[in-house]
């Protein structure tokens, strides 16, 4: 791959874009004008760089091309206005209907989405992670190791953050407030699940990516903020980050028997190392279950709770994805279909504004089409992953499969793309997935040449 002086503009861009990112993005929807400065600073690094956006066009693998064509194509033919006669046909439309009659709207053409603005900045959501992947595409891997390393220097400030956010009284050092303040661990976001997620793709690089020089202090180095990233996650009280921990530390653990494998002193090394993390994390976990002390107590009493209201959002919102099977209601658009099919039991004072399980908020936004999509996307990511296999650069791969990874399971039970951070490293980690695809597949091709 040939590389050019515009990538000495790229990577600072695309630092800026991450960092913004990461102290912006990470509110949810709740969030409007934070989200707006990522997006427009994604935006920008767009603009600014069009041959590279262009080179990801032509050299990328084509499925990957493909499916982000159809991630962009499912909302956005949402908003095509329909003719009258079609429109009503579709399945959940009738209550759309009715409520047009009741207030005397005009019916006539009308979008296929019930909530064509909710759709729309679904839509614009999107704008973050595919300017960090077209953007960043023909960075040297060196730059693309070096902004993985930052992601684990920003996993140390939300660490450092949340020891201030323990300490507080109220939510000082919050940035969205916080359910429980002084309790939990939330750095710069407002949900403690994609904190634990956040930290947890700090964690995975923290272990994989190589250093940027050798040095005898690398391995200590790399074990203590390993250990810290653990603890942070612990200390969010997210149950799935817990359980999710142990992605990074067995890739983690994969890894040094692989250097043990090949010998050497090195190899030696980083298997002893990296045991001693995975003692640390089962000592952590040993604490949990004898004297459950403090906050890692209360992460413990978390696992053991039997009344976790999203199963009473499931059953609405299951009902919900019915109704509009199998074309779905339009992206975005849950928070407003759930308000009518919410069962009276199921009441409280709070909304559930999401379905606490991104499949079945799928199911209702964009039906069998939108799930066919997810399926997809996971069958490319296992593919990527697969063909990096035999890459001497397939650790650093594999960290944004641990990632990627992380975020589908944690999406049965939490929406941890509903937020331009999570966003963000997502299109980061799917870069360092498949750029190391490319860059394999192009060796092979040239020792074959």
């Amino acid at each position: 791959m040939d590389r050019h002086p515009a990538d000495r503009i790229t990577f600072p861009l695309i630092i800026v874009l991450l960092l913004v990112a990461f102290l912006a993005g990470g509110g949810g929807i709740g969030a409007a004008l934070a989200n707006l400065t990522v997006q427009l600073a994604a935006l920008a690094v767009l603009a600014l760089r069009p041959r590279e956006c262009a080179a990801f066009w032509r050299e990328s693998p084509l499925a990957l091309r493909l499916l982000i064509l159809a991630t962009l194509a499912l909302p956005l033919l949402q908003l095509v206005p329909l003719p009258e006669s079609i429109w009503r046909s579709l399945p959940g439309r009738t209550l759309v209907e009715r409520s047009l009659e009741l207030v005397g709207g005009a019916q006539g053409w009308r979008p296929f989405s019930v909530n064509p603005l909710r759709t729309a900045l679904a839509l614009t959501a999107l704008v973050t992670p595919l300017a960090v992947l077209l953007a960043a595409w023909r960075l040297p891997r060196a730059r693309l190791i070096d902004l993985g390393w930052i992601i684990v220097g920003c996993g140390i400030v939300t660490a450092i953050l949340g020891a201030v956010q323990l300490g507080a009284a109220g939510d000082a050092g919050t940035f969205y407030g916080s359910p429980a303040p002084g309790e939990i661990l939330l750095g710069t976001f407002a949900n403690r699940n994609s904190t634990a997620l956040f930290l947890i793709f700090a964690l995975a690089l923290a272990l994989l990516l190589p250093a940027p020089r050798p040095h005898p202090a690398v391995l200590p180095a790399r074990l203590a903020v390993s250990a810290l990233l653990l603890l942070a996650v612990v200390l969010t009280q997210s149950r799935t980050g817990v359980v999710l921990a142990l992605l990074p530390i067995a890739l983690g653990l994969a890894r040094a028997l692989a250097e043990r494998r090949r010998g050497g002193s090195a190899g030696r090394a980083v298997l002893i190392g990296l045991g001693a993390l995975a003692v640390l994390g089962a000592g952590l976990g040993t604490l949990m279950m004898s004297s459950a002390p403090g906050r890692i107590g209360a992460t413990l009493e978390r696992f053991e709770a039997k009344d976790d209201p999203r199963r009473f959002i499931w059953d609405d919102a299951t009902f919900s994805a019915e109704r509009y099977w199998p074309l779905g209601a339009g992206m975005g658009t849950f928070d407003e279909i759930y308000q009518v099919d919410e069962s009276l039991e199921n009441l409280t004072k709070r909304r559930a504004g999401r379905a606490h399980n991104d499949y079945i908020e799928l199911a209702i936004e964009a039906g069998a089409p939108g799930l066919a999509l997810a399926a997809a996307w996971m069958v490319l990511i296992g593919w990527l992953s697969w063909r990096v296999r035999r890459s001497s650069q397939r650790w650093v791969a594999w960290s944004g499969s641990a990632f990627l990874l992380a975020i589908a399971l944690q999406s049965i039970t939490d929406y941890p793309l509903r937020n331009q951070t999570i966003l963000a490293l997502a299109g980061l980690a799917l870069l360092l997935l498949a750029r190391t695809a490319f860059d394999h597949a192009q060796g092979d091709r040239r020792a074959l040449a």
